[in-house]
């Protein structure tokens, strides 16, 4: 089992182990890809939680809801798994600090198990407020997952399949997906009588993780830089990398440590105030930002209201929907097989390039779907083309930059500003696209071209190529754009902790 697979690079071999594919996989099961499956599962009982949130109402106030009150509260339902994971953000530094990578993704199933209870009971309970708040705890699940998750999946990981081995991060996304929108189908749980089903399944993965996680090591940095314990983060380095000797391994981690004098775990306001990593956090700032604000979770959320302004038949649309989630996995292999060929750069600017292609031929064959029968489906191989451009380049890319782009000791605090970042417009496009949806119409798709095009300008001139890097040559890339020295300096000014890494 401790087989390296082999696969040839320029001057040596990069390794893949059973059980750096197997942490990885399991780690993403119980968190990227529960996040993926609540992005789409909405979808299918849409109209089945509508009519609980009525019939609720009848019971308690004998009148019926108004159509207006129905829609903002399934905006709620929607969008409150944003704001969930805006408060599992914030809980990721202190969690990960104090209880370590793994330990914090294991604990983390508790919110899954929560949440799936609340959701798949309300409809047998009468209480669509055990939706929301279910939602709402799923959501924090969601955010200190995204957020942990990468941040294991980039410490235990040489650095020649460092990209490969995050994009597993949006392939289990788009797996997720995928199951949320094939166990919704009408002949699965897409019926009225079995519609809590679709929340019930959160418990599965959730417990394979559990069971099946703690099996595997700690993060070796985590064990070597931050609890200073050098036996066991050998001991994981073996398990990760199925070799004996890992004495080179333990020397590229200490290097970083003696660069940095001290591991001063650095704190959101400290990392604020460094110039020396004024240009990372833009970057991670301006690329969280345009992952979520470029349009794709507004198809997640509403793809079958988008078929259908788009004039498909509602019977067909479910299948459709599926399609996309094919798509997504085919788009998100593919992403992982060539990002350490062809790089993030190209990947992330390509894709975000493509997008706002597609978001402009959409716009301009939802104008003209009446003009003839065949124009409708232009209108879903945009939506293909936009899903698979997504995939290919944003869709998990801007997690492995966040963690390449900052130091150990920088890296918890970074991720909690990437995360707060990514679920604050997360909720801005669950709560604010159905208004802008009714006030531009079918022009809507041309505010995400605009986001998609202004995030691809920016990364052109400012995103460095971080494949096949180390930490500390990713630091020195951005010093020269930060026009200080690398911000290892800076944290000489911090004093040292009682600890220290022999």
């Amino acid at each position: 089992m401790d087989q390296p697979i082999n696969v040839k690079s320029e001057s040596s071999k990069t390794e893949f182990t059973w059980k750096l594919i197997m942490a990885a996989l399991v780690g993403a099961l119980g968190s990227s890809f529960l996040y993926g499956f609540n992005l789409s599962v909405v979808n299918a009982p849409s109209s089945y939680i509508r009519k609980l949130y009525n019939e609720s109402w009848s019971l308690r106030y004998n009148q019926e809801m108004s159509s207006s009150l129905i829609s903002i509260m399934w905006s709620v339902t929607v969008s409150i798994f944003a704001i969930g994971g805006l408060v599992g953000a914030l809980l990721v530094t202190p969690m990960v600090n104090t209880l370590g990578r793994k330990k914090t993704l294991l604990i983390n199933n508790l919110f899954a198990l929560v949440a799936a209870l609340l959701m798949s009971l309300a409809n047998l309970a009468g209480a669509p407020e055990m939706i929301i708040i279910g939602r709402f705890i799923m959501g924090v699940d969601g955010g200190i997952a995204l957020s942990t998750l990468p941040m294991y999946l980039n410490e235990i990981s040489p650095k020649k399949i460092r990209g490969s081995l995050g994009q597993i991060t949006a392939i289990l996304i788009c797996v997720g997906v995928f199951t949320g929108q094939v166990l919704g189908l009408p002949e699965i749980f897409g019926l009225e009588s079995r519609w809590p089903f679709l929340f019930g399944a959160i418990l599965v993965p959730a417990v394979i993780q559990v069971a099946i996680l703690p099996f595997f090591p700690e993060s070796p940095r985590y064990l070597l830089l931050e609890k200073q314990d050098t036996k066991e983060a050998e001991k994981a380095f073996r398990t990760f990398l199925g070799k004996k000797d890992v004495s080179q391994d333990i020397e590229d981690v200490l290097a970083e440590t003696r660069i940095q004098r001290n591991i001063h775990l650095v704190s959101v306001i400290e990392l604020l105030k460094m110039r020396s990593v004024r240009w990372q956090i833009i970057t991670a700032v301006v690329t969280m930002a345009s992952y979520q604000l470029c349009g794709l979770n507004a198809i997640w959320f509403y793809t079958n209201n988008i078929f259908k302004e788009a004039g498909i038949q509602p019977t067909t649309i479910p299948y459709i929907t599926l399609s996309t989630g094919a798509v997504e996995i085919v788009a998100a292999v593919v992403s992982g097989m060539t990002i350490e060929k062809l790089g993030r750069r190209v990947l992330l600017i390509g894709g975000f390039g493509l997008m706002t292609l597609f978001f402009s031929i959409l716009t301009v064959s939802l104008a003209l779907q009446d003009r003839a029968p065949w124009v409708p489906y232009i209108s879903i191989v945009c939506i293909l083309g936009v899903i698979a451009s997504f995939c290919i380049g944003p869709g998990g890319i801007p997690f492995v930059l966040v963690g390449e782009f900052f130091q150990q000791s920088q890296r918890p605090a970074a991720f909690m500003i990437a995360g707060s970042v990514n679920w604050i417009c997360n909720f801005a496009v669950g709560l604010l696209f159905p208004l802008i949806q009714e006030g531009l119409g079918n022009y809507c798709f041309l505010v995400f071209a605009t986001i998609c095009l202004a995030g691809a300008i920016y990364l052109f001139f400012v995103l460095p190529e971080t494949k096949n890097k180390t930490f500390n040559e990713i630091d020195q890339a951005f010093a020269k754009i930060n026009k200080i020295s690398p911000s290892v300096k800076e944290l000489e000014k911090y004093p040292p902790e009682e600890k220290t890494v022999e």
